[in-house]
């Protein structure tokens, strides 16, 4: 049996991100690019290939397909959605959904593997000099005021699952239920 056919079988003959049935291929999840393996690769309309090679079309209102296809039992679509949500993150709803969003340890260091990171970019920092990656936890280490939100950030408060920004010095975390950006320098992780 082909991996088309595989894929074809798994999917119900229906692309495994946004259930279209109009014009389906092999998509392999980089960083492997395997078309062989169909453990790696999901079967993706021609929409979805083309949002997904050039970032730069991509309409944000298609991606809300990934609400269901985030709780595949495949890993090869929970990789790409989880990816996709990331890229996304700016939109509230797909941060959310990323929050939501569980991997188990091998399938997140897949996910995080094929994340394309610029090595000019600074690395983000916590106050004592560790690298903090996106789903990471930290802790507070002073009590911080929450501009607009009406309460204050207690020292010894974990926020978990963070998302890194394009600023090295901050990240986006929740803290009593209120997603905010926080200054990496008053940060310890966890």
């Amino acid at each position: 049996m082909t991996t088309e056919q595989t894929l074809m079988e798994r999917s119900g003959s229906q692309c495994e991100l946004c259930s279209s049935t109009n014009d389906l291929s092999v998509f392999a999840i980089p960083p492997e690019n395997d078309t062989s393996n169909p453990d790696q690769c999901i079967l993706t309309c021609d929409n979805c290939r083309g949002q997904i090679s050039q970032s730069e079309t991509m309409d944000a209102n298609h991606w809300r397909c990934l609400n269901d296809s985030m709780w595949s039992q495949v890993p090869a679509v929970q990789v790409m959605a989880w990816r996709l949500l990331n890229r996304l993150s700016t939109e509230g709803w797909a941060q959310s959904l990323l929050d939501m969003m569980y991997l188990d340890d091998e399938t997140r260091q897949w996910a995080e593997s094929g994340i394309n990171t610029d090595e000019s970019e600074a690395p983000t920092l916590d106050s004592n000099g560790s690298v903090l990656s996106a789903g990471d936890t930290v802790t507070l280490i002073k009590d911080l005021p929450v501009k607009g939100a009406g309460f204050t950030a207690k020292r010894g408060t974990a926020v978990r699952s963070i998302s890194l920004t394009d600023n090295p010095e901050q990240i986006e975390g929740r803290v009593n239920g209120v997603r905010i950006v926080l200054l990496t320098k008053y940060l310890k992780k966890a």
